[in-house]
């Protein structure tokens, strides 16, 4: 069984063929999938995804692009993750590449999602990009070890992941690990222990060749185990396996399916 732990099944692409996607996952043993949460005003809708599909969970959160939205608080983000099937604080982080003057409250809701999770003690699911040094210091500043997580579609040198994997979090790859021109990630895909991966889709974005180009979906997480059992030179069948115990350990209030 595959786990896509990052998706956004809940965008306009994905939600109109909801029932399409599901039965893609089931045809290519996708097991489960975690949606994620970008801004609080859609949260209702991600956790309604999970609480009619019992292989679905949720996080809650807000994506640092996001500005002009319902800016989250400890409490109001500790209330909403009150919820069996919400496994998870986030997507958080830091994106300068976007946010290029580098904002404070960027950095300050990324403090105010770390808070939380050590509150409820649920992981972590950051994004970072453009952003490295900073991230690495806000999570050490504000112990986001304690709550531990995700980076989560890394796309940063081996460097940053020692950074985050000396933190206790894990590192999970998109279908970017796929592109050719992807060197350096790839390397990182080689050296990342294994009880510390992850793979994911980020769909609807990020499609992994052969389907690059294309509206991504969770059912394609299958193209990037393939790729990192290439790179590592290990059977598919190991990095199935690892990725889905490393997913079912890290968010540990979500229920393996039996």
């Amino acid at each position: 069984m595959f786990v896509d732990s990052h998706c956004h099944l809940d965008f306009p692409d994905l939600a109109s063929r909801e029932d399409e996607v599901l039965a893609n996952m089931a045809r290519n043993a996708v097991g489960c999938a975690l949606c994620i949460s970008v801004k609080l005003e859609d949260f209702p809708r991600v956790r309604s995804l999970a609480e009619r599909h019992a292989h679905l969970w949720a996080s809650v959160g807000v994506h640092p692009d996001n500005d002009g939205v319902e800016e989250p608080d400890v409490a109001r983000l500790v209330a909403l993750a009150d919820h069996p099937k919400v496994v998870a604080i986030g997507e958080t982080g830091l994106d300068y590449y976007w946010q290029k003057d580098a904002p404070e409250w960027q950095r300050e809701r990324f403090r105010t999602h770390i808070r939380a999770a050590r509150e409820t003690g649920k992981p972590l699911i950051i994004h970072t990009r453009s952003a490295a040094e900073d991230t690495l210091r806000l999570m050490r500043e504000e112990r986001a070890g304690e709550a531990g997580g995700v980076m989560h579609c890394f796309t940063e040198s081996w460097e940053v992941a020692q950074g985050a994997l000396e933190q206790g979090f894990h590192i999970s790859f998109s279908g970017i690990v796929t592109f050719r021109n992807a060197k350096e990630l790839k390397e990182v895909a080689r050296r990342v222990p294994l009880d510390r991966l992850l793979i994911e889709t980020d769909s609807p974005y990020l499609a992994p060749v052969p389907h690059r180009g294309r509206t991504n979906e969770p059912a394609w997480v299958v193209h990037v185990a393939e790729e990192i059992a290439r790179l590592r030179d290990e059977p598919l069948e190991r990095i199935a396996q690892a990725s889905t115990d490393n997913f079912f350990r890290l968010f540990r209030h979500a229920q393996r399916p039996a």
